[in-house]
Parts: structure tokens; C-alpha cells; sequence
């Protein structure tokens, strides 16, 4: 496993997983100010500066265009896959004043699905990834915890939800239709599994 933390200029509630040794870290834009508070020293800076103005004494940066198609944050997920990194772990990315970044970041994490890889995009108390034509096992970590996933695409068929207080057996969940908020999860371990489609699929951390 390769590590790659993003930190983006989004709400931000604290660190869940901190950067070790050989781990890459890549502030986008104002995402750098996340970094200085948490004493993280980013490998990149890299966005099109619209939030701030990339500091003077700092030597790897990369300025984006401003009009360009890709988001600051998606732009650092390509620059972490070009350097084969496998596992995101994003940071504010979710929260402030634009639910349409929130948006874009849970489609990011398709985006890095598709390509091998898998992303964490981390909301206050509760972590979001993305599952394509797969499983995915997710441990307990707060009593009666809660878990949603939801489709990402047309439909996504053969989704089972086993150690959940609302198990689903070969469901199908579509994008209208919020069949899969708000459960919770009640053993140790949970298994939530999609055959064909994506799912979105977040779950409650501690405090």
C-alpha cells in the first residue's frame, strides 16, 4: 500500500490518519493552511490559487490555470496516481460553503476506483469510499454506528448488506431512490457487497 494524504481547502475535523514516513502529501490551494495548523509538511502544493497565494519560501509548488476542467483536488488525486500512489486519504474535501465540491470529491472517488486505486474522503465523524463490482468489510468502530451507501450510476444490482440492523440480500439501488441511508451497523465486522455497479458508502467514526 502506497500513501497519498490530500489536503483540500474544505471543512476540515481533524486528522484520522497522519502522514508516516514514505507517505506523499499534496496540499491543494488553501489546503495548505490545513497543513501548517496540523505541523504537516506537504511534499506539493499545487492549485490555481484562487483562495491564496502560494507562500514565497516554499519550493515545490505547482500553479494550475484557472480555467481548466479538473478541480485543485482532482488534480492532485492525477498527480499522486502518476506517481503510483494506490491509497488517498482526503481531507477537507467535504463541508464549507460548496456542497458542489463535497460532490465532486465523492466523484473523485469513483475516479481513483476505476484506476486502481481507493480514496478516503473524510466528513466530521464519518469516512466515505467507493466500491465497484466488489466487497468491502468494514469494522465497528462506535456502537450502533451508522453506515449509508448509495448508487453512483444508473443502477448497482446484487448488493448485500449482512451485519447491519437492515441487511439487504441481492437489492438493487438506484439513484433516485435513497434506499440505502441511515443504517447501522451491529456486529464487529460488516459486509457490504455490489456485483454490478457503484456504490458510495460511508460509515460513523469515533469522536
Amino acid at each position: 500500500m502506497r500513501r497519498c494524504f490530500i489536503f483540500a481547502a474544505g471543512s476540515f475535523y481533524g486528522l484520522r490518519e497522519r502522514p508516516a514516513p514514505g507517505d506523499f502529501v499534496i496540499a491543494a490551494d488553501a489546503g495548505y493552511q490545513i497543513c501548517m495548523r496540523e505541523g504537516v509538511c506537504p511534499d506539493l502544493l499545487l492549485g490555481d490559487f484562487d483562495s491564496m497565494e502560494p507562500p514565497a519560501d516554499f519550493a515545490h509548488v505547482c500553479r494550475l490555470p484557472v480555467e481548466k476542467d479538473d478541480t485543485d483536488a482532482l488534480d492532485a488525486l492525477k498527480e499522486g496516481l502518476k506517481r503510483a500512489y494506490d491509497t488517498f486519504y482526503i481531507y477537507g474535501g467535504t463541508g464549507g460553503k460548496r456542497l458542489d465540491h463535497t460532490l465532486a470529491n465523492l466523484q473523485c472517488l469513483l475516479f481513483l476506483r476505476r484506476r486502481g486505486a481507493r480514496g478516503f474522503l473524510y466528513d466530521n465523524d464519518f469516512v466515505w469510499t467507493v466500491i465497484e463490482n466488489e466487497a468491502l468489510t468494514i469494522r465497528r468502530t462506535v456502537e450502533w454506528g451508522l453506515f449509508s451507501a448509495f448508487c453512483l450510476g444508473d443502477r448497482a444490482e446484487g448488493v448485500d448488506e449482512e451485519g447491519f440492523q437492515y441487511p439487504l440480500k441481492d437489492a438493487v439501488l438506484t439513484p433516485d431512490f435513497p434506499l440505502g441511508v441511515s443504517n447501522h451497523i451491529l456486529e464487529q465486522e460488516a459486509r457490504i457487497t455490489v456485483r454490478k455497479g457503484a456504490l458510495a458508502v460511508g460509515w460513523e467514526l469515533s469522536p
